[in-house]
């Protein structure tokens, strides 16, 4: 068997990705980007893919979320702060639902990269290449910014490693105390349109009244004012992913420093392609896109060459199939995975089969498609005796109107009014939270069912 080699990738066929017309550019970036520190550590990549592997047996539960794409222009530590705290919200409010750990993973420093449906786009009469993300070119439709630029590499790094700094200051500082973060919940439920989720919150509040009056306390128990909060991406632009790949001195493994998780879209999956072979490799756990294309013997193959070994917690598949088509699609690959004997982490991604043009023209997710195919998603699950183990979300903690719905009732007319992405729509704040507290429902009825099976 062929050794893996972090540029073996280049052998392959590959889609989705910028040609760069100076060469001499692109290798002098690179060879700039072989010498920088890594931006995460082995050590951390390997206890993520230990939680996964609980979370596949049903004794934690992933929640991923984070921007479509993150920006250049919008960084801001203000950013990274709201969407982190909603992040925290949601995890409170799933942990006490779910009744395991959540495992917080945030789509962010460094999902700078976006597949494209078309390599190029015409407006008013004029054809571009596509916008790519900000890591590849610019969103402006000139021909200038069209064109992909290596220098942009160096600025994403730079923003990741400003982006992960202020991640792990917030995630060990006091910011995520669990009193605090559930003072920030209990606005959310203030509304009359809140009602329903006031009684679990209420309940949250007396066992965190019951924590204190048993003397368990931020200052006793420092896990009550810490987390663990790790970072994942799309593996899309492989020179930059080669370029942070470093080899981890106790194991001999390839680390893909660039962040603790990447995945492979349902675009960019094909066995033999640039994207599979690149992440076949590395030691971090590798999330796979699972979307209504993926036969079973693609899927056989991509586990095989994925994950060799059959690691627990090295492959999530990430289930993204559109509300009203889970049924026809989830259950058949569950099946393929039994039958191979696969150890994988199911997660459900309710947003990427859910983008519609809405009336007034914008690109949007209606709430009620996103909860649907969230319901569906445990639904098949309880069917079929598998276990779901997470949900991945397209979202901010800004006060955005991207998608539709929710309990403040975003309407296509008020789309325009906070439009803010570059590029598919993201779940606002409170949408974020409210889809938390209709998860939590669901993880709490599982919860209920199986007590009461093992009980008779």
């Amino acid at each position: 068997m062929t050794q893996w080699q972090k540029s073996g990738w280049r052998a392959k066929p590959r889609v989705q990705m910028p040609d760069y017309t100076d060469p001499e550019a692109l290798h002098a970036v690179e060879a700039r980007l072989s010498k920088y520190p890594p931006l995460v550590f082995a050590g951390e990549a390997r206890r993520l893919k230990a939680h996964l592997g609980q979370a596949a047996r049903g004794e934690a539960f992933l929640l991923q979320g984070g921007d479509c794409a993150e920006s250049f222009e919008q960084f801001s530590a203000d950013g990274i702060r709201d969407t982190f705290k909603v992040m925290l919200q949601m995890a409170m409010v799933l942990t006490f639902g779910a009744k395991v750990p959540v495992i917080k993973v945030g789509r962010m420093a460094g999902q700078f990269a976006k597949p494209r449906s078309a390599p190029t786009e015409v407006i008013d009469g004029q054809e571009l290449p596509s916008y790519r993300g900000d890591i590849i070119n610019e969103l402006a439709f000139t021909p200038e910014a069209r064109i992909p630029d290596p220098q942009k590499m160096l600025q994403a790094y730079t923003q990741a490693a400003a982006t992960l700094n202020l991640l792990r200051a917030f995630s060990t500082g006091g910011y995520a105390n669990v009193d605090q973060v559930h003072r920030w919940t209990l606005g959310f439920i203030e509304g009359d349109k809140a009602d329903r989720y006031r009684e679990m919150a209420e309940r949250i509040s007396d066992t965190l009244g019951f924590m204190r009056a048993a003397g368990v306390t931020r200052d006793t128990a420092h896990t009550l004012q810490a987390v663990e909060f790790y970072t994942s991406h799309e593996g899309l632009l492989l020179e930059y992913e080669e370029a942070l790949t470093r080899l981890d001195s106790t194991s001999g493994d390839w680390l893909a420093g660039s962040g603790h998780m990447i995945w492979i879209g349902d675009r960019t999956r094909q066995p033999d392609g640039a994207h599979v072979e690149f992440c076949s490799g590395v030691l971090n756990p590798i999330g796979l896109k699972c979307g209504p294309s993926m036969t079973s013997d693609d899927l056989k193959a991509l586990m095989a060459k994925l994950n060799p070994e059959n690691e627990e917690g090295k492959l999530t598949l990430i289930a993204r199939f559109g509300a009203g088509n889970v049924g026809e699609h989830l259950p058949r690959l569950i099946r393929t995975v039994q039958e191979e004997g696969a150890n994988v982490t199911w997660v459900c991604d309710p947003m990427h089969g859910n983008t519609i043009k809405s009336s007034s023209g914008f690109k949007t997710r209606p709430f009620d498609s996103v909860l649907r195919e969230v319901r569906d998603f445990f639904g098949v699950h309880a069917a079929e005796g598998t276990v779901p183990g997470g949900v991945h979300f397209e979202m901010t903690g800004q006060d955005v109107t991207e998608c539709t719905g929710g309990i403040y009732a975003v309407s296509d007319e008020d789309l325009s009014d906070r439009y803010h992405t570059a590029c598919d729509p993201r779940l606002n704040a409170s949408q974020s939270l409210e889809l938390a507290f209709l998860v939590a429902e669901e993880l709490s009825d599982r919860h209920r069912k199986e007590a009461a099976r093992d009980a008779g």
